[in-house]
């Protein structure tokens, strides 16, 4: 299933995940989330998928800093959500989303890398 969310989705997600969280302070950040999400082919030969879609709203959210704190539990809960969403539930491992948004930011774990992980955990 492919699914195009768009900002105000984002915005109920963060209002579901984050009820006391002040106000948004970069919106060019939620509006790339948005369109990376959207890419058609992010690299030759590959086309995306919801893991890969999930991916990338939780790369980009995590890198950009869309809200003044707490990016990372923003971004792992919109990959969560949309691959909910996406008909393609996922259940990593005890750990594993704050291992993947550590790695995200340390070790510069690409889009790609995140992807991969996010399917390995299909259920």
């Amino acid at each position: 299933m492919e699914l195009h969310i768009d900002i105000p989705w984002l915005l109920e997600r963060q209002a579901e995940l984050l009820p006391e969280q002040p106000a948004v302070n970069d919106y060019s950040a939620l509006v790339a989330a948005v369109a990376r999400h959207r890419v058609n082919t992010p690299r030759l030969g590959e086309e995306p998928d919801a893991a890969w879609r999930a991916a990338a709203l939780l790369h980009t959210t995590v890198l950009l800093k869309p809200l003044p704190a707490r990016n990372e539990l923003f971004g792992a809960g919109l990959a969560t959500a949309y691959m909910h969403a996406s008909e393609e539930g996922i259940a990593p491992p005890y750990g594993a989303l704050i291992d993947l948004v550590r790695a995200i930011r340390t070790t510069g774990l690409d889009v790609y890398g995140t992807a991969h992980l996010l399917r390995s955990w299909r259920i």
